[in-house]
């Protein structure tokens, strides 16, 4: 396991994802959990990098605004934010079993790409680190009984794309091209390397 440095400084993971802590976990990083409770919405218009890195930013700033302790002035908030993209569209969490069935027959046999955007906020002064990593997913052709079965699980239902890559969800995908840790949802080497600029080394 790789041991981080904090150097005295506290980490604020902005999000509820069990996946995300998951993987600042296994970074060896010590850090609380202060989900944001910023607006999702984002105006029409903007690409999938920017849809990403615009809520990541959000999420991370609405957290480090919000603390007022003097022993969290050195507190660094990451912010994270996922979609799909398939043909253009950006894909959400399905609202319901309908929606994730719809979902993921429209991505069955097709390459579709998945976004995620990082944010890094030191509360004390603003200063950020903005950034987002793109990874090309191809699934395998899927019946409708194998997708009905898939959603039985209840894994698709809080998961961008209807799926999660980490659990069942890896027996739907064929081909991977890019970063698997952005897919599930958080890219750690992005992340080591904004918290390196902050002074957190993890080596």
């Amino acid at each position: 396991m790789m041991l981080a440095k904090a150097k005295q400084r506290s980490l604020i993971l902005a999000s509820a994802s069990p996946r995300r802590k998951e993987l600042l976990e296994g970074l060896g990083l010590t850090f609380t959990v202060q989900p944001s409770v910023a607006n999702e919405v984002v105006e029409g218009g903007v690409s999938p990098e920017e849809f990403v890195t615009i809520l990541a930013r959000r999420k991370a700033r609405d957290v480090a605004f919000s603390l007022a302790e003097p022993e969290e002035e050195v507190a660094l908030v990451i912010g994270s934010d996922t979609v799909v993209v398939l043909d253009g569209e950006i894909l959400g969490k399905p609202v319901d079993e309908f929606d994730a069935f719809r979902i993921l027959s429209s991505l069955q046999g097709k390459t579709h790409t998945v976004y995620t955007g990082i944010c890094i906020v030191e509360a004390a002064t603003g200063k950020e680190k903005v950034g987002f990593r793109a990874t090309h997913v191809t699934m395998r052709p899927l019946s409708s009984d194998r997708i009905r079965r898939y959603i039985a699980t209840g894994e698709p239902m809080d998961k961008a794309g209807a799926y999660g890559i980490q659990g069942y969800g890896a027996t739907l995908v064929e081909n991977m091209d890019g970063d698997y840790f952005s897919v599930v949802g958080l890219p750690v080497s992005l992340v080591s390397d904004f918290l390196e600029e902050f002074g957190v080394q993890l080596l």
